[in-house]
C-alpha cells in the first residue's frame, strides 16, 4: 500500500495548528496509511506543547540563523517515509478528507504524473464575497498554468510523488517567496501537474485581513517574476502573520 507523508512546517502557530493537526484521526492514519511530521522553525509560543497531543514526528529547528519555510518543508522531507509527500501549511483545512485521499491515490497511479494541485479557498466561516471571487480568478489562473505554461500549485497545499520530488531536489532553500512556484514550474519539466479542482483546501484569510488583497497579490507578482528572471527571490523575508 502505498504510504503517505503529511508534512506541516510550523512557526509560532499555537492558534491554528490544532486545527489542521486535528484532522487525522488515528483511523485516518491507519486507513490511508499515513504519517504526520510537523516541521518547527523554532516557535517561542505553546505550539510545540500542542503538537505533543498528537500522533505525529517532530523536526525542530535549532540554529540562530532563522529558517525559511524551504528550509522547513524539506528538513520534514527529510525524515520523512512517504512515497507521496504532502505539505500543507499550518493555516489550512481540507474540505473532504475522504474523497481527498482517495482521489490523489487514484491520480498517482498515473506514472506521468509529478504532482497535483487544489484550488485554494478561505475557511468558510470568515468568506466574504470579495474572498470568493479573488479565489474563483486565482483557482482558474492557476489551471491555466498548468494546462498552457508551466506548473503551478499554491503552497497551502503541495502533493508531490517522492521520486519528483529528490528529481528536482526539493524546495529551492535559497527563496524565502515565491517557493511554491518554483518548485511545480520545476517538476513540470518532468512530469505532469494534475489539479483537483473539486477539492479545495481551506485557507485562513488572515494575511489578506492584516495586508489587504492588493499587497497580497502585487507580493505573489513580484516574487513570481524575480524568481523566472533571476531565480531569487525579491523579498528577504515572508512576513508572518499570526
Amino acid at each position: 500500500m502505498v504510504k503517505a507523508s503529511v508534512i506541516i512546517p510550523a512557526l509560532n502557530e499555537e492558534k491554528l495548528i490544532s486545527n489542521v493537526l486535528g484532522q487525522f484521526t488515528d483511523e485516518d492514519i491507519k486507513k490511508y496509511n499515513l504519517e504526520l511530521i510537523v516541521s518547527d522553525g523554532g516557535s517561542t509560543d505553546k505550539t510545540l506543547e500542542k503538537v505533543k497531543n498528537y500522533a505525529c514526528s517532530v523536526i525542530e529547528h535549532k540554529e540562530k540563523v532563522k529558517q525559511n519555510i524551504s528550509q522547513g518543508r524539506n528538513n520534514g522531507a527529510s525524515i520523512s517515509r512517504g512515497d507521496v509527500l504532502i505539505f500543507f501549511n499550518a493555516d489550512t483545512r481540507i474540505s473532504d478528507k475522504k474523497k481527498f485521499f482517495e482521489r490523489i491515490f487514484e491520480v498517482l497511479k498515473d506514472d506521468k504524473i509529478a504532482a497535483i494541485a487544489c484550488p485554494i479557498y478561505v475557511f468558510p466561516e470568515e468568506e466574504k464575497l470579495f474572498d470568493k471571487a479573488f479565489h474563483t480568478f486565482y483557482n482558474n489562473y492557476v489551471i491555466m498554468l498548468n494546462k498552457f505554461f508551466m506548473g503551478m500549485g499554491r503552497g497551502e497545499c503541495h502533493i508531490v510523488k517522492r521520486e519528483f520530488y529528490e528529481k528536482v531536489a526539493g524546495y529551492d532553500e535559497k527563496l524565502f517567496a515565491g517557493e511554491d512556484f518554483d518548485l511545480y514550474k520545476r517538476l513540470r519539466k518532468h512530469g505532469k501537474i494534475h489539479f483537483m479542482r473539486d477539492i479545495p483546501i481551506f485557507e485562513s484569510p488572515r494575511r489578506y485581513r492584516k495586508f489587504g488583497y492588493t499587497r497580497v497579490v502585487y507580493d505573489w507578482l513580484k516574487n513570481s517574476i524575480w524568481v523566472t528572471l533571476f531565480h531569487k527571490s525579491s523579498s528577504s523575508e515572508w512576513e508572518a502573520v499570526r
